[in-house]
């Protein structure tokens, strides 16, 4: 058991990423913590002050991917001009996906 659970957390990953473009005030971080957690995501997702939202997600590289095509996309109500997104290690691990 300890090798498969072992095995499970050197599979997970962890992304950086900034959406840019028309992406406060349109839900867009409500609909990434959903669609994080429907994938099984954690981390969490917040505006930054220069109008961009910023999200740090940890998980398997499928549902990585799958969500960053999702912010690639973002919600009707969002226009999504660019993401910048950086792959690398987990380094502290999160319980659950927040909005901050």
């Amino acid at each position: 058991m300890n090798d498969a659970a072992s095995s499970s957390d050197a599979d997970r990953m962890q992304i950086e990423a900034v959406v840019h473009g028309y992406v406060q005030g349109v839900y867009f971080r409500q609909y990434t913590r959903q669609r994080a957690l429907e994938l099984g995501v954690k981390g969490y997702v917040e505006n930054l002050a220069d109008g961009t939202v910023h999200v740090v997600a940890q998980g398997n590289k499928e549902s990585l991917e799958n969500l960053v095509r999702w912010l690639h996309a973002g919600p009707r109500s969002a226009e999504v001009e660019r993401v910048e997104v950086c792959w690398g290690p987990v380094r502290a691990p999160y319980h659950g996906f927040e909005v901050h």
